[in-house]
């Protein structure tokens, strides 16, 4: 019943902000909906620019990849989210930049593999 009622309040909640405007948003509320959208689309193209890149690694690329992935994301927390006694804290903005940041630098990697040959060294 619980779970129905959290999915019957955002769902509906959801409607309500498909009509705000991410252009001018209304209130603090409508400005965290917006920014969650933009990092969502930013995330999902980070995750389509790894598996790209990851198809075309050998197996020590992978590890290299993954490697230097999961850097990046402590690297991101920590820039960019805090813990103040029992509350957590993130900066959409932060993580957003960081997020385009980190995806932007999958593609030169990918580009790199498509027109030289792919360089584990540099996937860190």
């Amino acid at each position: 019943m619980q779970k129905l009622l959290f999915t019957l309040f955002f769902g509906s909640t959801a409607l309500l902000f498909a009509n705000s405007s991410c252009d001018v948003p209304k209130n603090d509320f409508d400005g965290l909906y917006c920014l969650n959208k933009v990092y969502q689309e930013a995330d999902k193209e980070l995750n389509e620019n790894f598996k790209n890149l990851r198809t075309r690694l050998d197996t020590n690329g992978k590890g290299a990849l993954k490697a230097g992935q999961l850097v990046w994301i402590d690297h991101r927390n920590n820039q960019c989210s805090k813990r103040v006694d029992n509350n957590f804290y993130v900066n959409l903005d932060c993580a957003t930049k960081m997020t385009i940041q980190r995806s932007q630098f999958l593609q030169d990697r990918l580009r790199e593999c498509v027109s030289s040959g792919c360089q584990n060294s540099k996937l860190w």
